[in-house]
């Protein structure tokens, strides 16, 4: 059995609405507490389906976890299990740790959404800069390192890569000597992870900048990790409330991870209170196009971009929407001019949206995790009914979002369906 949302459009929406502790740092917060044999505990991690892969992946490692405290001591394997990490694309992760603290690793190419199949070429390069030899076998990868132990060096990325970078720099912690990345991602996520591996007695500095340095260290200690806002929902639900007009306060967020889309939602017309921890969103009067191009953090994050082309819609205008990060991203526009939109494609990576327009109720499929979240957005703003199928993509990144937007006044419900 499937489930599906069933969504009625049209209704103005009204409440709080709290953020949850960040998906992207979780998931590699959770891959860093087997760098150590002693016990990490990791406190309010977020409740969806790409945490509880991990979870699997980890546990089918040997970890043990004890309520929210997990125990690394005893790892029996350090090949990922092909089965889980084919089902989400943050499983690479756990590679550049387990090759650090034992000195080998196996992994298949990891798996995920439509976007998931993405290339782990840096990767591989990255460990062959610290000393690992790496080789393919039918569809599994193998880093080893000569002697068990992986040795500092420089790696410069020819792309900012955030998953790359938080895997080397969670490589080097253990290696002999001082590693240098450049061109480095500045992701807040990035500069969590440097704290949170600095409290297990790591040496990292420069995290937040495009310069990483890492000196290694023998081993590392136990530690607690607390979590930040999840920026990506944050925005989301931000999103949200200009989208629908609609009064809503958005809680436990980090406005200034939000700097940029707050600048540009406010220039669109958007009615915004910005607090120190929270954003309330209030109706406006009107929205104007605006243009945006996806830019590795600080710039406009590729994660809002499906959310913003839904907003688009509504304004007034012709707007430009450059997707600069990821291919294929923009495929999801075909379905919101299935609903009533007017989008144009001008090509792979950039479409024109022209607004405002009534969008209607339709059966539609969700994608992936962003363009997922957008399309339930989308089925907000619209008239009638609408049925969003394959939601598995969206609880991969937003917990119980059905039960938290039914809070706000949304109808929309969860049902189960035979395939």
């Amino acid at each position: 059995m499937d489930e599906q949302f069933i969504i009625n459009g049209g209704k103005k929406l009204k409440g709080k609405i709290v953020v949850s502790n960040a998906k992207n740092a979780a998931l590699k917060i959770l891959a860093a507490s087997t760098l150590t044999s002693k016990p990490v505990k990791v406190a309010n991690l977020p409740r969806i389906e790409d945490v509880g892969r991990m979870k699997e992946l980890l546990v089918d490692l040997g970890v043990k976890f004890y309520s929210d405290t997990l125990d690394c001591s005893r790892l029996k394997k350090t090949d990922l299990n092909y089965k889980i990490a084919d089902q989400f694309r943050a499983s690479i992760v756990l590679t550049g740790p387990l090759l650090a603290r034992f000195g080998k690793v196996s992994f298949p190419h990891p798996g995920g959404c439509t976007l998931g199949k993405r290339p782990i070429d840096l990767f591989i390069e990255g460990f062959k800069a610290l000393g690992a030899s790496v080789k393919k076998t039918g569809p599994i990868f193998t880093a080893i390192a000569k002697n068990k132990k992986l040795i500092g060096g420089k790696f410069v990325f020819p792309i900012i890569s955030v998953t790359g970078t938080e895997t080397l720099m969670m490589a080097a912690t253990l290696a002999e000597g001082k590693t240098i990345l450049k061109n480095a991602a500045c992701e807040p996520e990035v500069e969590n992870l440097a704290k949170f591996l600095n409290s297990l007695g790591a040496e990292v500095s420069g995290a937040g900048t495009p310069t990483i340095a890492i000196k290694g260290v023998k081993s590392l200690k136990g530690g607690i990790w607390d979590g930040i806002p999840d920026r990506i929902e944050a925005g989301t639900f931000i999103i949200l409330g200009v989208a629908t007009n609609s009064h809503i306060k958005v809680e436990n967020c980090e406005p200034n991870h939000l700097d940029v889309l707050l600048a540009i939602l406010q220039k669109a017309g958007a009615n915004l209170e910005i607090g120190k921890d929270y954003v309330i969103v209030k109706p406006a009067k009107r929205l104007k196009s605006v243009d945006i191009t996806t830019r590795e953090y600080p710039g406009f994050a590729t994660d809002l971009q499906a959310p913003f082309t839904v907003l688009m819609t509504q304004a007034d205008g012709i707007s430009l929407i450059h997707e600069t990060i990821y291919d294929g991203r923009l495929f999801y526009t075909d379905v919101l001019n299935q609903m009533g939109a007017d989008i144009i494609m001008a090509d792979p990576h950039r479409v024109i949206v022209k607004g405002p327009r009534l969008l209607h109720g339709k059966k539609i499929y969700s994608p992936d995790i962003r363009a997922g979240i957008a399309l339930v957005i989308a089925a907000l703003l619209a008239k009638g009914q609408n049925t969003i199928d394959n939601i598995y993509q969206i609880d991969r990144g937003y917990d119980k979002i059905d039960e938290r937007l039914r809070a706000l006044g949304a109808d929309i419900k969860r049902v189960s369906h035979n395939t």
